[in-house]
């Protein structure tokens, strides 16, 4: 799954083999630090291009932009050959790009008719462009989106058709077994307690720690368990990169010594149990100092299976709607809406915390809802004409239909819910997760997966329902972000997250992790720049959605289903290559 077998960040490690400040091999983490994201290959083809060339037809190019997050700057990524006399080329040429469900990916693809040898596309008839989002392309129905050209004002510029399909490197992963003989003695009383590290190259030449076995005790002679591991892990799905393997003595007070290394690539392991990957153990510093140092041992491969993992694009592709459920905390404690004080201030002038939020998550999730409608709702307001309090209203007024049309939609709803109602309390959290789990229950054949977006301002007043609601939807195809605007202390939030003790209630353990807490707080961009901080804020509430989103279908046994059949596109005569 993309980003979510992350490698470790890079170790160093003094030539003495020391691990510094490590207590045991034990509290290697895997999942610290990023690695790179899903690949997804795009096809460009055009149907009905602008004729700009009297005596022919047009002689398009297609040119690929991305744009930075902070300053919105666009800049090239790429360019397609050009492909001669065609209104309707299928361009050859795939732009590669990196894929994190939790980022937006800005695109804009400018089509040219070119007219010379010339690089410079002002030379160059410009045939129109069209504007997307990566995730727009992946999560439209078989990941392949058709939109209207535009950018010529008064004229059709025909349509662009843009597929996105995943590398398969992306998602195999190995299953290895090594053992190891007649390897150096370290320890003075018994033999040595060995274990390997395993290290990817970078393109810059340094090594980013990946892997590591565990130890076995007392022997010159150990077979490791099978361990697995992504290839993007392992080599960053490069075969031919180096791999490095070092080989150490377990000390209890950290000071693992080094026994020798050897280095590898996932091509030669890929060859299995063979004579080639019987490795030796070198020491450099022993074979610089002694003569008849031959090796520290040698490292046999036992094992080596690929398996292929299916991903989160692979649900998306196979038509797996997400819903995208909002609930909005109207209680007492955000301060009066229409003081500059409060956190639901309506500012003319820019969005308050629970808009920018609203904003930064429901912009990215809304690329994967085919229908664009989302249910917003409201909890710890009075509600007119009778004030009575409710814990699960809906934000249009309307609790038979609560849908909203897109982000825009919801938005408006919450200004407008925040003139008519009055803010009060408690705050409770059960009634809305429970909304969502009824609607959730309805689906659980893998078709539908649902998130719930909580913005509140703290401290929760049904802690106990809230933990129980949460076990319960944790067997339930959703997932559940909170964000705590303001400044009150979110230990309870901390607690739902589960991140560190898996949340229990009545003895009852959550089936899976489906709570990711952030407070608003650490994404105020100090510089004032908004657009970074709720990129930032995005990327980490939504970062775990694939892997939940996985988890349920893994523990449930169901697989994505068959893709749409790919989009062959009508064969034009008329068509040479370059």
């Amino acid at each position: 799954m993309f980003g979510l077998e992350k490698a470790v960040g890079q170790q160093k490690l003094g030539r003495s083999g020391g691990f510094p400040n490590m207590a045991s091999v034990g509290d290697f983490n895997v999942l610290s630090s990023s690695i790179p994201a899903t690949k997804v290959e795009l096809s460009v083809s055009c149907r009905n291009l602008l004729d700009r060339d009297t005596f022919s037809k047009s002689d398009p190019i297609c040119v690929l932009y991305t744009q930075a997050i902070g300053n919105k700057e666009w800049r090239e990524f790429g360019r397609t050959e050009v492909i001669d006399n065609t209104l309707n080329p299928d361009f050859v040429r795939k732009f590669i790009m990196d894929y994190f469900f939790e980022e937006r990916e800005n695109l804009r693809f400018d089509f040219y008719d070119v007219d010379s040898k010339s690089p410079n596309l002002s030379k160059h008839d410009f045939l129109g462009q069209m504007f997307c989002t990566l995730g727009e392309i992946v999560g439209s129905q078989g990941s392949r989106l058709e939109k209207s050209i535009v950018g010529i004002p008064g004229k059709k510029c025909g349509t662009v058709i843009v597929t996105a399909e995943e590398l398969g490197c992306c998602r195999d992963s190995v299953l290895m077994q090594f053992c190891a003989n007649k390897l150096d003695k370290k320890d003075f009383f018994g033999k040595s307690d060995p274990f390997l590290v395993f290290h990817r190259s970078n393109e810059d030449g340094s090594f980013t720690i990946c892997h590591k076995t565990e130890v076995v005790k007392n022997t010159l002679n150990p077979v490791w368990q099978a361990f697995k591991i992504s290839v993007r892990a392992l080599c960053n799905g490069d075969y031919d990169r180096t791999i490095k393997v070092e080989v150490y003595d377990w000390d209890r007070d950290g000071s693992h010594d080094f026994i020798g290394e050897f280095t590898t690539s996932y091509r030669e392991l890929s060859r299995g149990q063979s004579q080639f990957n019987v490795y030796e153990v070198i020491n450099p510093k022993k074979k610089g100092k002694k003569k008849k140092y031959v090796n520290s041992g040698t490292v046999t491969l036992l094992s080596f299976l690929i398996e292929t993992e299916v991903s989160f694009l692979d649900y998306i592709k196979g038509g797996t709607q997400i819903n995208f459920t909002v609930a909005i905390d109207f209680t007492a404690s955000n301060g009066n809406p229409s003081q500059p004080t409060s956190l639901h201030y309506m500012n003319p002038y820019q969005l308050n915390a629970y808009g920018m939020a609203l904003k930064a998550v429901g912009e990215i999730i809304q690329d994967y809802d085919s229908d664009k409608m989302f249910p917003a709702l409201g909890f710890g307001a009075r509600l007119p004409p009778d004030g009575r309090v409710s814990h699960e209203f809906a934000l249009n007024g309307n609790p038979q239909n609560p849908y909203c049309h897109g982000i825009d939609g919801v938005m408006e709803a919450y200004y407008r819910s925040l003139k008519s109602v009055q803010l009060y309390g408690p705050t409770n959290f059960a009634p809305v997760i429970n909304h969502v789990a009824r609607y959730a229950a309805s689906v659980k054949d893998g078709s539908q997966y649902f998130i719930l977006l909580i913005i509140t301002d703290g401290v929760i007043s049904d802690m106990a329902q809230t933990k129980e609601s949460i076990v319960n939807a944790s067997k339930l195809p959703m997932s559940i972000i909170i964000v705590g605007v303001g400044p009150a202390e979110f230990d309870a939030m901390e607690e739902l997250d589960g991140d560190v003790v898996r949340i229990s209630s009545r003895g009852k353990f959550a089936e899976r992790d489906i709570v990711q807490f952030v407070p608003f707080r650490d994404y105020i961009d100090r510089s004032g720049n908004h657009v970074l901080s709720m990129a930032r804020l995005a990327k980490d509430v939504l970062a775990e959605i694939p892997e939940q989103f996985l988890s349920y279908m893994r523990v449930r046994g169901i697989k994505p289903s068959p893709a749409p059949p790919p989009y062959t596109p009508p064969i034009h005569v008329l068509q040479t290559q370059i």
